[in-house]
């Protein structure tokens, strides 16, 4: 860069609950949008009454400014507040700001007003922090103990499985009553309260519920049937996320479900063989398809419904559930974590998916997920 030039400012109004990219610039949790301004170095957020003294104790940032103050400046002696976007220029203009990179899901009223006072709104090329893909160490500890979470959920969810029976028409029941997929799923998410976390859309989908792989399930569960749980949690006090999934059934499998639940974890196994800085992904998820069809189980179209193996590999995981890269969408860099979740599909015999996380690195990758991999249970 030459001397003189300085980088444009950067610019976020979001509610750091819901923006990763806020949290991730600020480690403030707020519910509701507030301002972040990145400008020569130096960090300014503007916060409400309501927040600033706690945002002055736990976020990073340099300076605090109060909204308030900006809104009276905003209002003058009209008895209506101000809207929440001319402040936020009024700001910005204070700064002398005329032009400001912004991320890609930049609120447009908002930027329609900042070009009306001639501020020039840039949505950023691709990441707005790029440094969110390589994760730190302090960053890998943090998805650990999110998965920590998750697998204390799993292993609820595995126990009251352990102590279910079979009753009338095959119906598993737990404490007197049919067990159902929502009942269980209140168990887990239970658990991963207790545990610290916030249960984001746990799956749990026996039989051929299990073949739409984002169906969460319902109604009663039932014994010698291929169960997917599918847990995802978000660390109550970090923000990043767990996400692991285990394949089990309660009872006896047959020899086809027993096929399908190997051919998932030896599809697995050769991801995670494969899996190193500089290799490009789509080459393992190939590999995994073509795998799974030399034992049986084709990708296909079959009487006009998708069968086999038909999603990604895996997705990066942080403060996003599904984050950049898409395993095989990207050639592969070091200190990305990412999930590795092959799964094969087809109605009458049901859904198997086999899912951990791992961080890649220049020799091979780090297997962050402990549960273990069981299929009868």
């Amino acid at each position: 860069m030459s001397k003189g030039k300085t980088k444009p400012a950067r610019l976020i109004v979001a509610a750091s609950e819901t923006d990763p990219d806020m949290l991730y610039a600020t480690k403030f949790w707020a519910p509701d949008p507030f301002v972040f301004l990145e400008r020569n170095g130096k960090r300014t957020l503007v916060l409400s009454d309501l927040e600033i003294d706690r945002g002055r104790k736990q976020a990073d940032a340099d300076e605090f400014v109060m909204f308030s103050k900006l809104e009276h400046e905003v209002q003058g002696k009209s008895k209506k507040s101000p809207p929440y976007e001319k402040v936020v220029a009024h700001f910005l203009r204070k700064r002398g700001v005329k032009s400001t990179v912004v991320p890609a899901n930049f609120p447009l009223r908002y930027a329609e007003e900042l070009a009306a006072n001639k501020i020039r709104v840039r949505a950023t090329n691709g990441l707005f922090w790029p440094e969110r893909e390589a994760k730190s160490d302090k960053e890998i500890e943090m998805i650990g103990h999110a998965l920590r979470i998750t697998e204390t959920g799993l292993k609820r969810g595995v126990e009251i499985l352990k102590r279910s029976s079979p009753g009338a028409r095959k119906r598993l029941c737990w404490r007197g009553k049919t067990l159902t997929s929502e009942m269980l799923r209140a168990e887990i998410d239970s658990a991963i309260l207790r545990a610290g976390g916030i249960p984001t859309g746990t799956i749990v989908a026996g039989g051929d519920q299990a073949c739409d792989p984002h169906e969460r399930g319902f109604g009663p569960l039932y014994a010698n049937s291929l169960i997917i749980l599918d847990v995802f949690p978000r660390d109550a006090k970090t923000g990043y996320f767990g996400d692991m999934t285990r394949t089990v059934l309660r009872g006896r499998a047959s020899e086809v479900q027993r096929k399908l639940w190997e051919t998932v974890k030896a599809g697995q196994t050769l991801a995670l063989k494969k899996i190193k800085a500089g290799v490009n992904g789509v080459t393992i998820h190939k590999a995994i398809q073509e795998l799974f069809a030399e034992r049986g189980f084709p990708t296909e179209l079959r009487k006009g419904r998708r069968v086999g193996f038909f999603h990604g590999t895996g997705h990066g995981l942080g403060l996003e559930i599904h984050e950049h890269p898409r395993l095989q969408k990207v050639t592969l860099k070091d200190r990305q974590v990412l999930t590795v979740e092959p799964g094969l599909y087809y109605p009458g015999v049901g859904g198997a998916r086999q899912e951990d996380v791992v961080v890649v690195t220049k020799r091979g990758c780090k297997i962050l997920s402990r549960f273990p991999k069981q299929l009868e249970i």
